[in-house]
């Protein structure tokens, strides 16, 4: 793979996990952090520019930056993840048909 295709590919993987993280942020069962560690893993291989705004970002930049500082995930975000995770499967418990063994399934 010659440098220009591995660049082409590496913007490709960043954009495609921030369009997924940023999805993530209105879906419960989808992490967003995870999503853009690997945006800007791929930028920083392949453009120091989409690197830059990404890490500087007003909404997305926060938690990255904390997980380089850190090493963490934020707890205001670990308790938002937790708190819908807990809403949603309240609500799969309640309304779903679902067999017993199923629901057991998705608690865990």
């Amino acid at each position: 793979m010659t440098a220009h295709t591995k660049k082409i590919v590496l913007l490709l993987i960043g954009w495609l996990f921030v369009i997924i993280g940023a999805i993530g942020i209105f879906l419960p069962v989808l992490p967003t952090t995870p999503f853009l560690l690997i945006s800007l893993w791929a930028f920083s291989q392949s453009s120091e520019r989409f690197h830059d705004w990404l890490y500087n970002h007003r909404i997305f930049g926060p938690p990255l930056q904390n997980w380089t500082k850190y090493g963490v995930i934020p707890l205001r975000a670990k308790i938002i993840a937790l708190a819908t995770m807990a809403i949603s499967a309240t609500l799969v418990i309640l309304y779903s048909s679902a067999p017993r063994h199923g629901l057991a399934a998705m608690i865990v």
